[in-house]
């Protein structure tokens, strides 16, 4: 008879939003987390309130993956990889955006995910009932103004995702896509607009958004499916939003 692996999952960008809600979440529902971000202080707290385990990492710096690779193989392999590190910078048109910007979304949302999946899918195949669930946006979906860096680095994320879900046909491994859409986090919009509360506040003004703990419940839905059962995309917005150009403001 096959034992059943304890289920164990990586969740990246885990200092804060929906990644520190999905580490809560999961947690609660007795799953063993590594809980890995740059931010060590936040990672502590997490830790100390959670019981998971929190691992320092920078997902641009590829020795980095190397040693949470390692690590996570010393100390027991896992079944879960959540991808949820990412985060878009700058507003600007296309003909005035930032370069650096661009580059930077790339680093963390397309190649972060990429190298974390690669380091990892040797450990998750191996568990015999692995996830790979990728945090994507609405915005891979569709352009909107001022959007051309942060949806052409999702879009990215999700030909990454759907990709991987054709070529890991046959194997014990589901790739799920989670899209949301206007998700109010602490930081997310205060980094896009370069700190500017203000400007961030106004996003969310005039609806109620989602929270981080809405995205938590859709990702802990779909790694408790029964394990033959893949989501394969998932499209979440508030109520209010119908599109990424279109919400119903009252």
């Amino acid at each position: 008879m096959t034992s059943t692996p304890a289920l164990r999952a990586v969740v990246t960008g885990a200092s804060s939003g929906i990644g520190a809600a999905t580490v809560r979440r999961l947690r609660a529902e007795g799953w063993q987390v590594v809980a890995v971000a740059r931010r060590a202080d936040r990672l502590t707290a997490l830790a100390e309130e959670t019981g998971a385990e929190p691992f320092v990492a920078d997902l641009t710096v590829q020795g980095d993956v190397d040693r949470l690779a390692a690590h996570v193989e010393e100390t027991g392999g896992l079944t879960s990889l959540v991808n949820n590190a990412g985060g878009a910078f700058g507003l600007e048109p296309v003909a005035q955006a930032d370069v650096a910007d661009w580059q930077r979304m790339y680093d963390i949302n397309v190649l972060g995910t990429l190298r974390v999946t690669q380091a990892l899918l040797p450990q998750l195949v191996a568990s015999g009932r692995g996830d790979v669930l990728v945090v994507t946006s609405t915005a891979s979906l569709a352009p909107y103004e001022g959007g051309g860096g942060y949806t052409g680095v999702k879009h990215a994320e999700r030909m990454l995702t759907t990709t991987l879900r054709l070529e890991l046909i046959g194997q014990p491994v589901r790739v799920i896509d989670i899209a949301p859409g206007a998700v109010a986090t602490e930081e997310f919009s205060l980094n896009r607009f370069g700190g500017d509360a203000d400007k961030a506040a106004q996003v969310y003004a005039g609806y109620t958004p989602l929270v981080a703990d809405d995205i938590a419940d859709v990702i802990a839905f779909a790694l408790t499916r029964p394990h033959h059962v893949n989501i394969d995309t998932l499209v979440v917005r508030p109520r209010a939003q119908v599109s990424n150009t279109q919400t119903a403001k009252g």
